[in-house]
């Protein structure tokens, strides 16, 4: 893999946020969920938000 530009490293970091914050928020909304359907869709947000998160921390390793 090439070496990333100082903007790119900064444009990942900032997406790394973000995706952090998503998923800090919808696991807070399913901790907060009465409802086992609407707690099990969050969670899948969740999961997805993880993943995305994931894959942008194997970018910069």
């Amino acid at each position: 893999m090439r070496d990333l530009s100082e903007k790119e490293l900064a444009g990942l970091h900032d997406m790394l946020d973000s995706e952090g914050l998503l998923i800090k928020k919808f696991q807070l909304l399913s901790d907060m969920a009465t409802d086992a359907d609407i707690k099990g869709r969050l969670q899948g947000i969740v999961a997805i938000h993880q993943s995305h998160y994931n894959r942008l921390f194997q970018q910069l390793n």
